[in-house]
């Protein structure tokens, strides 16, 4: 019985980096600072300062299991998805061989590209999706073989049957390039036939669409259309290649107001098998104070107000997947959350972004406000705020996820995770349980590599 079924019979006791930072929040988190003064305990309750109503609507969103459909919510199979960054072979040294594959029923490779004159998909990195060689290939293979990642990934998918592979268009560097395709039928369709190409060709399982983000209602219904037209399209190759086994369509889906108010919601869950949430970035360098980038509760940009405006809007609560970042976002020269700051520190890859597997920094002490739902690390000294999600806080979301009955958990992205006792993705998998089981596919004979069609 996983933790997490445990933890419900009792009350709970207490981007994407090729790019420049995601666009600012339409507002910065403004509940008021808990305390940040470090204390003996490496895992603290802060006090918090936030609106009265917080904790009673705490205690219902994460109460006790009241009934039978409360409980039948826990069994449902969950989704449990990261991001795989291609770039993140090179710098970051994280390869497909290291992905944990046992925790996890979906990986969502980023980022290809789309070309705004033709629609057509491009891949951003031919050598490192397609052609690098890692340990046991061969330069000596007869015929045209595929190599890189994606071989690497169709390996994984024939040990981990439960394992499924999307790709992932988009992301913030290329973002702009969306709105010209989409405003074209004729490019629409070729962006769904070269998708759907490069399906075949790679041993997928889906398409991930992460446009960020439409700007009005005429991209949003343009948005509308490429959704139906490319679900229409996966539904006619499965139809061709006589599977049962559908694939799978989802989006990257924005948790900032000045965003998601724009989507039409309810016309695009018609065509969508899930949503990932991107619950996180709602604070940073562009923010007037120091605030939480990640928080569940509280005034928006949280995670409540997302999801309970996603519900509204007739997405379905379990077809929502909670996005969590494996990075901390960093505001120096502050006395903490709601304060002002001066400077966001020299970061892992990038000034003000320290990866998971990185943090608390050393000197400084984690934090916990069970009100605001919210995890981060202070060190006084340095007078430095890190906000990021904590070993407690990612069990906290796990309990959220099942008391709100949404689909499951998603990473962006997994070469910051911890290890060992500290591995987010690990805690994660066990608290959630009852991982999506569902089949990948491995039949592609209309590949364009030998190996593919063959089956590796």
């Amino acid at each position: 019985m996983p933790h997490l079924l445990q933890n419900l019979k009792n009350k709970f006791s207490d981007r994407h980096d090729a790019a420049p930072p995601p666009a600012p929040p339409s507002a910065a988190t403004t509940s008021a600072a808990p305390s940040t003064q470090p204390s003996s305990s490496a895992d603290v309750a802060a006090p918090a300062a936030s609106a009265p109503s917080q904790p009673q609507q705490a205690a219902m969103d994460e109460g006790e299991v009241e009934d039978e459909e409360d409980q039948q919510a826990l069994v449902v199979p969950k989704v449990h998805g990261a991001y795989f960054a291609n770039w993140g072979i090179y710098a970051r040294n994280y390869k497909p061989q290291q992905v944990p594959c046992a925790n996890l029923s979906h990986v969502f490779y980023a980022f290809a590209d789309v070309d705004p004159a033709t629609g057509a998909v491009l891949l951003t990195d031919a050598w490192a999706d397609e052609q690098i060689h890692y340990d046991g290939d061969s330069w000596n293979d007869a015929g045209t073989n595929l190599y890189g990642n994606f071989k690497q990934f169709l390996l994984l998918k024939k040990k981990f049957r439960h394992l499924k592979l999307l790709l992932s268009i988009g992301g913030w560097t290329f973002a702009p390039h969306f709105a010209p395709m989409a405003k074209s039928a004729t490019r629409r369709a070729k962006f769904v036939s070269s998708a759907i190409e490069i399906l075949e060709n790679s041993g997928l399982d889906g398409i991930d669409i992460d446009w960020e983000y439409p700007a009005d209602d005429g991209q949003a219904q343009n948005f509308v259309s490429l959704l139906k037209e490319l679900r229409a399209g996966l539904t006619a190759h499965q139809a061709k290649k006589k599977e049962s086994n559908p694939y799978l369509l989802t989006i990257a889906a924005p948790c900032g107001e000045d965003h998601y108010k724009i989507l039409r919601i309810g016309e695009m869950d018609r065509y969508l098998d899930f949503w990932n949430l991107m619950a996180y970035d709602f604070a940073g360098s562009w923010s007037a104070t120091a605030g939480h980038q990640a928080n569940l509760f509280g005034p928006a940009p949280s995670v409540r107000t997302a999801v309970n405006y996603y519900v509204e809007k007739n997405a379905p609560p379990h077809k929502l997947v909670l996005g969590m970042p494996l990075y901390g976002r960093c505001f120096q020269n502050t006395d903490g959350p709601g304060k002002p700051f001066s400077g966001v520190g020299q970061g892992s890859w990038e000034a003000g972004n320290y990866d998971y597997k990185n943090l608390p920094l050393k000197g400084a002490v984690e934090k916990y406000d069970g009100t605001l739902g919210a995890s981060w690390s202070y060190d006084s000294g340095k007078r430095e705020f890190v906000t990021y999600d904590t070993p407690r806080m990612a069990r906290r979301k796990c309990l959220y996820i099942s008391r709100k009955r949404l689909r499951g958990a998603m990473w962006w992205e997994l070469s910051g995770d911890g290890q060992g006792d500290r591995s987010l993705v690990s805690i994660v998998a066990k608290e959630l349980g009852n991982l999506d089981q569902t089949l990948n596919h491995l039949s592609f004979p209309g590949s364009k590599w030998d190996n593919v069609r063959k089956g590796i």
